[in-house]
């Protein structure tokens, strides 16, 4: 059994734990940014491919106080490497500090790689450690002057679901799209639209959610190559996922931008995910909206930092406003980064949620319609 930590986007984190006790997994703790919880190979396999809002899934390997090099260099000395790292290993060091006495993130790289070397030369009893077989990103996070050593098992992020191209910039992460559909509270029967849709990152995850489609199924992970996990596990998660699919349900997910190829690559990346029968996008103004009854508009309109100027946005918001409030949608869930949203906008929210969309902090303007009863 192995003590995992999930990564995610502040104020993501009660999302995230739902995610992982509804996966069945137990000894979760909640903290800033990070929820721990434990699991076997088989879970860290169903823990990467299942979580829709975590970043990256950690094997935490020791956890110890370090308020200067010495005890960062003890504590890692000290840690068992050769149960996870074998004699051929590369283990490239990254990480950050917060809130802590050690602040040079460079320096902290350093003095735990040589740790690490020195404790697997003894390990192994040799003098040379070629790195030069498979790559296992050893992280730590150093926080009030807590140091903790884990172990990367997703590689690239888990937002990379792999139906949108690498270079096609987005926004919005697939991830913090997938925390506001939960938000949002989207169903099998759910129709969402997203009237500033971009590349349709929303209206995909909410049909993915609706039918209960692993996020990771298009994409490979880190531990795949691991010895300690392996890709028959994996395999055998993804096989158990397709099965779980959804079948012909009644989910619809529309979405419309002014940008004309914008809405072209939104259906591609639609159909990349799977979900194309399910989603369709289209050429319209969002000023000009007239809200479906019992839908639900999920949106990340144009902001300052998207937008020529602030004055730009606020009108935008002003005019998008006139066209929501009051209309017969079941709920309209609009994340922005603009401090006096509520007041452009022209209604105050039912609720808001503080959330960062990449380092931009923003908040989730919840505006209730009539619940959906389940």
């Amino acid at each position: 059994m192995y003590r995992l930590v999930a990564t995610c986007g502040f104020g993501l984190e009660s999302v995230l734990s739902y995610e992982i006790r509804h996966l069945g997994f137990e000894g979760v703790e909640v903290s800033d940014g990070r929820i721990f919880f434990d699991a076997d190979e088989y879970g860290i396999a169903k823990a990467n491919i299942w979580l829709r809002t975590a970043e990256r899934v950690l094997i935490v390997l020791d956890e110890y106080p370090a308020a200067d090099f010495d005890a960062l260099y003890d504590g890692a000395y000290a840690a068992d490497w050769s149960s996870v790292l074998t004699s051929k290993d590369a283990f490239p060091v990254k990480g950050y500090s917060l809130s802590s006495k050690l602040t040079s993130i460079p320096a902290c790289q350093s003095v735990l790689k040589k740790a690490i070397v020195e404790k697997l030369k003894a390990q192994y009893h040799t003098e040379f450690l070629p790195e030069r077989g498979t790559e296992k990103k050893i992280r730590f996070a150093i926080v009030k002057d807590m140091c903790t050593l884990m172990l990367d098992t997703s590689g690239d992020g888990l937002h990379k679901r792999g139906y949108r191209p690498l270079l096609n910039e987005a926004p919005i992460r697939e991830t913090l799209a997938a925390g506001m559909c939960d938000l949002a509270r989207v169903y099998d029967d759910s129709r969402v639209h997203d009237p500033f849709c971009g590349s349709g990152t929303l209206v995909i995850e909410a049909a993915m959610r609706a039918l209960n489609m692993a996020p990771g199924l298009n994409r490979r992970f880190a531990a795949e190559e691991y010895d300690i996990v392996g890709r028959e596990i994996f395999d055998e998660v993804r096989q158990e996922a397709r099965s779980m699919i959804k079948q012909d349900i009644a989910f619809c997910g529309t979405g419309s931008d002014i940008d004309e190829n914008a809405v072209r690559i939104a259906n591609d990346n639609a159909e990349r995910a799977g979900v194309a029968k399910y989603c369709s996008f289209s050429v319209a103004d969002a000023r000009k909206l007239t809200p479906e009854e019992g839908s639900l508009i999920i949106t990340n309109p144009p902001y300052g930092e998207r937008l020529s100027s602030p004055e730009e946005a606020e009108k935008l918001c002003r005019d998008f406003g006139r066209r929501v409030i009051g209309g017969k949608q079941r709920g309209a869930y609009i994340i922005s980064s603009l401090s006096d949203f509520e007041k452009h906008f022209g209604a105050p929210a039912s609720r808001r949620r503080k959330l960062y969309n990449g380092m931009i902090p923003c908040q989730l303007f919840m505006y209730f319609g009539a619940r959906k009863q389940q």
